[in-house]
């Protein structure tokens, strides 16, 4: 059975007493309208906490954004979309980089570090379509867009009579897809959705219980190096601990999972308390088998309960879904 093993822990605790002051920051970012929107949110909230801070925000086309025809899976998968900016940061040509934490991959480079979570929006799926007002009311045959594994198991499991089609680029091309009739609707994360201002488009808000979310899925992450407590310092005041302990405790899980990398795994944490509980989920492409569970626990121990709960769907037959994929 696969080991679980965390290599590395997202969120450090610096040596607060060597910050010194810095009157400026880069923050490199994708050049999507929602990265952008991403970036251009953490600049603003930033100028709120030091008025005198200059930021510049560096935009930079990722191999993620080069390749929009092809299925992620097949180019590499969700860590196309962060490389570059994670080499901006080593190359000391942007101080800060802002990521969609489902994008995220698990291993980090070994320089860098994600000291700050800001708070997270509506984790969900949503469905949008012009012709049919939910996931389960769609004719058999409908096309559905989305080049998620996690979603596309977890469809099949509830509508094997629905086509899937893999559907790639950003939210505005997507949508223009959509409105060609290329499909008959599409799944996207509702928090993207939001953020742009799209929310009065969305069709169904789809519940976690039919559609469990990706790791990570609605929270911003802010990554800088690790040799700049400087830099932690500016950014620190946008860090939300709830949902800073909330994406460790997924994050934990999905370490134990083969990193997640563009496999069918979901997991989504909450807290009531001082409790987190994980629900996690790892599932075949075809929706045959849906291996899913949840486990509770203090809120200081987000790496614990997310070992526990992976270790349990492993030995549930997870692993042996996991080695076929990866093999």
């Amino acid at each position: 059975m696969l080991k679980c093993i965390i290599k590395a822990v997202c969120f450090n605790h610096l040596d607060t007493s060597i910050f010194k002051k810095v009157n400026q920051l880069k923050i490199a970012t994708r050049n999507s309208p929602l990265a952008l929107w991403q970036a251009e949110h953490v600049k603003q909230r930033l100028i709120q906490i030091h008025p005198n801070l200059d930021v510049e925000l560096v935009g930079i086309q990722t191999e993620g954004d080069r390749f929009l025809e092809a299925p992620l899976v097949a180019v590499g998968g969700k860590g196309l979309f962060i490389k570059e900016l994670e080499q901006s940061l080593l190359d000391n040509k942007a101080d800060i980089a802002v990521h969609s934490m489902k994008d995220v991959t698990i291993d980090l480079p070994e320089k860098l570090i994600l000291p700050v979570i800001l708070k997270r929006e509506d984790a969900r799926d949503v469905l949008i379509s012009r012709k049919y007002g939910s996931l389960k009311n769609m004719a058999e045959g409908s096309i559905v867009g989305t080049s998620s594994l996690r979603r596309q198991s977890q469809i099949r499991a509830i509508r094997p009579d629905l086509e899937l089609k893999d559907l790639r680029g950003n939210v505005g091309t997507r949508l223009r897809k959509l409105e060609n009739n290329e499909y008959d609707a599409i799944i996207l994360a509702a928090a993207g959705i939001n953020r742009l201002g799209l929310s009065e488009i969305i069709t169904e808000y789809i519940p976690p219980t039919e559609l469990l979310p990706a790791i990570g899925q609605g929270a911003i992450g802010i990554e800088c190096r690790l040799n700049d407590p400087d830099v932690f310092d500016l950014i620190n005041p946008l860090n939300d601990h709830e949902t800073a302990l909330c994406v460790q405790t997924e994050r934990s899980f999905s370490a134990c999972l083969y990193g997640g990398c563009q496999l069918p795994i979901a997991g989504h944490a909450s807290i009531s308390g001082n409790e987190i509980k994980l629900v996690g989920l790892v599932a075949r492409l075809d929706g045959s088998e849906l291996i899913i569970s949840e486990h509770k626990g203090s809120i200081n121990e987000t790496d614990a309960i997310g070992i526990t709960l992976a270790e349990s769907l492993l030995e549930r037959g997870a692993d042996e879904i996991l080695k076929e994929l990866v093999h």
